[in-house]
């Protein structure tokens, strides 16, 4: 039986969120608030949307529901696209929708096509294991691994996202560490280093991503009547990236650097 559930968009060819050519699908709903989101519009639900039409704010916000009989239809369409990469659930928080999410995923193993799932991981293993046991490939993000930072950056502590990364060891989970490159946050090289120690002994984890952080989110914020707070903050510069990239690699991570359009160059 065909599980329902919200979704915010769909991107048909995603080269940027797992391996190879993917179908994106971005899901309704986060518990999360971080300050660097480039789509606050995901964050929250509304179940009856023709209530607040008439209110551009709440109208962008609320999503669109379906099922994921009617989505994994549309992902068999793309199939020769996808055929050597995949299927990526994002959002919003996947796991905030876990039967309509995993439902999803089941359905595209049973046409033999690749999952991944975009995830904070700031929902409990004991909830979110079905999903993480089922799927092929979890992206977890790490806001930061200090967790009073954690707590400023989100709103939420990192704890269940470590436990999340603790689960998928235990499993042998494959795993891709996404974490974002904030000037004045997260861009600090002792952190950066503490966290290269911290996930050096995790077998599970086959690669790193850094994202460096960009505002192109920013309109968003202000079309939702949001305060941006980052809006003096300056993108990473290249040079800048280059020695956090070495601190990872001389460590012996596999790494890629994504959304290097937030990357400036110096003098730029």
């Amino acid at each position: 039986m065909s599980v329902k559930g919200w979704i915010h968009s769909i991107e048909s060819f995603g080269t940027v969120d797992g391996p190879g050519i993917r179908y994106v699908l971005f899901v309704q709903g986060c518990p999360l608030k971080c300050l660097y989101c480039h789509n606050p519009d995901t964050w929250s639900v509304y179940e009856d949307r023709d209530k607040h039409k008439k209110d551009t704010v709440c109208a962008k916000r609320s999503g669109e529901m379906t099922d994921s009989e009617t989505i994994v239809n549309d992902i068999l369409s793309y199939k020769g696209y996808i055929k050597t990469g995949g299927v990526t659930i994002s959002g919003g928080e996947p796991l905030m929708q876990i039967e309509f999410v995993l439902d999803i995923i089941k359905r595209c193993k049973e046409n033999g096509i690749h999952t991944a799932i975009d995830t904070s991981g700031c929902i409990s293993v004991t909830r979110s294991k079905a999903v993480i046991d089922e799927v092929d490939l979890v992206l977890l993000d790490i806001k930061s691994l200090d967790n009073k930072q954690a707590i400023k950056l989100t709103g939420s502590s990192n704890v269940n996202t470590l436990a999340t990364l603790d689960y998928c060891e235990k499993i042998n989970k494959k795993v891709w560490i996404r974490h974002v490159l904030l000037p004045g946050w997260t861009m600090d090289m002792k952190r950066l280093n503490d966290l290269a120690d911290y996930l050096k002994p995790y077998k599970c984890i086959e690669m790193l991503e850094l994202l460096p952080f960009h505002k192109m989110g920013e309109y968003k914020w202000k079309e939702l009547g949001l305060d941006y707070t980052l809006s003096k903050t300056a993108e990473p510069d290249r040079n800048d990236v280059e020695r956090v990239k070495q601190i990872f690699i001389n460590k012996g991570f596999s790494l890629n650097i994504t959304a290097s359009y937030g990357v400036k160059s110096k003098g730029v």
